[in-house]
């Protein structure tokens, strides 16, 4: 009986990363890469500095449960106004994914945006990509120590100054400044710190890539969005089949030849480093890279340019395009009008919240025979940043009248308040319990901060003595 065969060796079942070096390209798509990441990275940490009416004009004072976002002061109970920010975010998401597939991941992405700065940085102290590869090839040096040390600590600065910039987004940053020259951070305001920036360098200088790989859902369920109409990089696999070098000036067809020159540009231009020829990859996140790379390889061949660009699957096989298409229509409606609504909401918020409760001990009771009381107690939240004296008015029942302790009631910015009301109308002008009435809270100073409730009378039944 003989022996069996040994299993094949299929090779080791974990295969330890190997870094990539993304090659530097010139082109339109990078320059339009370069100054997203510019403009981005611009707003992030020039925002906190930025002073609006004597105050930072983006805080979110949680202490004080406060979130300025310029002139607009936002409350906990405004916490819609965050879910609906959070569904637009979603949908436009969907809406540019359907449209032009992966923009957001190759042109406005956090971690796109720093890892992108993080490679400026690697760049300026250890070289072109060439330069890079031999770099960590080479044993430990004094230079490759230089080199390496001086990288490092152009990282560890930037990660730590977007920590204290994030922070300076919770805590006022000229004082969150002032307090961190005095070496007087509190403990929590140092976690922070310390806690974004150490994700900030892990993230963009060492994960980079595998961040969209492996850690990301986005780029798992993208697909879903994708159709045979969305914009998305693809290689031009009938005309630039079969590979193959050539010199310079050599017209490709007399050789059997397609315009690809197998340079492998595009794969060493990838920060992915996936192969845009062997098709469209969940790994590729639409940075164009690869396009402006092949476009440059191109012109010096004297090729047209776009054998790799921006394309859609109908385009690809010569099929009609469709850029208005049911998912496309829907997606923009349903954002057009969720935005609206919102935008429309801020604009016409008053900054007060009304609550009215009515007395359940006593239904109601008679002040004398011609007069019947019900009694209720009237919450104010006052959402504005300044202090303001409130009047209380009832209308909606003949002869109704609003008995308080005070003819007016002052509440702090941001603070709650109450007031026991005791709401009078003639007997003849009620009829049972139910009787829908209005109770109008409106600032002294200011007729446009005014709210109004509905609530209800309840007085003696017909027939009751």
């Amino acid at each position: 009986m003989s022996k069996p065969e040994p299993a094949a060796d299929d090779g080791p079942m974990y295969i330890a990363r190997e870094k990539i070096h993304p090659r530097e390209v010139k082109g339109p798509f990078q320059t339009l890469r370069h100054l997203a990441v510019i403009v981005l990275l611009g707003i992030f940490y020039g925002l906190p500095w930025l002073q609006w009416d004597g105050r930072q004009a983006v805080l979110f004072d949680l202490p004080a449960r406060q979130f300025h976002v310029f002139g607009l002061t936002l409350w906990p109970q405004d916490f819609v106004y965050l879910a609906l920010l959070l569904v637009i975010a979603a949908l436009s998401l969907f809406f540019f994914t359907a449209l032009a597939g992966r923009l957001w991941c190759g042109y406005a992405c956090p971690q796109t945006v720093w890892t992108e700065a993080f490679i400026w940085m690697e760049r300026w102290t250890e070289g072109k990509r060439q330069q890079r590869i031999k770099l960590d090839k080479a044993p430990w040096s004094r230079q490759k120590i230089l080199r390496r040390g001086s990288k490092h600590l152009l990282w560890i600065v930037f990660a730590l100054f977007t920590g204290f910039t994030f922070v300076g987004y919770f805590t006022p940053i000229t004082e969150l400044a002032g307090r961190l020259t005095t070496l007087s951070l509190g403990p929590w305001e140092t976690f922070w710190v310390l806690f974004y920036g150490v994700a900030t360098w892990g993230n963009a200088g060492f994960l980079r890539e595998q961040v969209c790989i492996y850690m990301c859902p986005y780029a798992r369920f993208q697909s879903a969005m994708f159709d045979n109409n969305t914009l998305i990089i693809s290689y031009d696999e009938e005309r630039g089949e079969p590979r193959g070098g050539r010199p310079r000036g050599i017209d490709p067809r007399e050789r059997g030849l397609g315009d690809c020159i197998d340079c492998n540009l595009c794969v060493q231009a990838c920060p992915t480093g996936i192969d845009i020829r062997k098709g469209l990859q969940y790994e590729c996140i639409a940075c164009a890279a690869c396009i402006d790379a092949c476009n440059g390889v191109m012109d010096k061949m004297n090729y047209p340019r776009g054998l790799i660009r921006y394309s859609t699957e109908n385009a690809m096989n010569g099929k009609p395009e469709k850029v208005l298409r049911p998912r496309v229509m829907i997606y923009g409606l349903a954002l057009l009008v969720l935005t609206t609504g919102v935008v429309y909401s801020l604009t016409q918020r008053v900054p007060l919240a009304v609550e009215v409760l009515s007395d359940r001990n006593v239904v109601y009771r008679e002040v004398d025979w011609y007069t019947i009381e019900n009694v209720y107690t009237v919450r104010v939240l006052n959402k504005d940043r300044v202090a303001h004296d409130y009047r209380l008015e009832a209308e909606g029942l003949e002869g109704i009248e609003v008995v308080t302790r005070e003819d007016t009631l002052r509440v702090g910015p941001g603070e709650t308040d109450s007031v026991v009301a005791r709401v009078q109308v003639p007997r003849d002008a009620v009829e049972g319990a139910g009787n829908p009435f209005r109770l109008i809270m409106e600032s002294t100073t200011d007729p446009d901060i005014r709210t109004v409730n509905t609530a209800r009378f309840h007085g003696p039944s017909p027939g009751d003595n």
